[in-house]
């Protein structure tokens, strides 16, 4: 005698996803932060990426995502969240611990653009990019 899996599992899963989608706050309620974290987060997985895709096609030459003006504009637009998200949390809750974090961050961010291309700018930046997301994380907590 076959036993057919019962859909109980299947529902439960469905069920957990609807109510997941329901309780999501759209993309526009976000505090830049939280905006700031994500954008973090996608850095990771470019640095990961990237040095996975080049360490594995050693022809591949990086015209876009190796190009230093693409890292310097990302570096650019690190700094612009973190003046308007830090700056705009020490305004409101006070604590400078949340800003000094993330500073530190980005000038471990800004320093991995002097190092070589050897990898060591790679872990560098990812130091730097997660602690700068801690440096975020820290002031959304201190607002609540």
């Amino acid at each position: 005698m076959t036993h057919v899996a019962s859909p109980a599992p299947v529902l439960t899963r469905l069920g957990a996803l609807a109510r997941a989608a329901r309780d999501s706050r759209p993309l526009t309620s976000l505090s830049g932060d939280q905006l700031a974290m994500g954008l973090s987060g996608l850095c990771l997985v470019h640095c990961l990426a990237t040095t996975i895709f080049f360490a594995s096609i050693a022809s591949v030459g990086g015209v876009f995502l190796d190009n230093h003006l693409f890292h310097e504009i990302g570096l650019i637009i690190a700094i612009g969240f973190a003046l308007i998200t830090l700056v705009s949390g020490v305004l409101s809750h006070g604590y400078m611990m949340p800003f000094a974090v993330g500073g530190f961050g980005l000038g471990m961010m800004a320093g991995a653009l002097s190092r070589p291309h050897d990898g060591s700018e790679v872990i560098a930046t990812m130091i730097g990019v997660a602690v700068v997301a801690l440096g975020h994380d820290l002031n959304r907590r201190a607002r609540h």
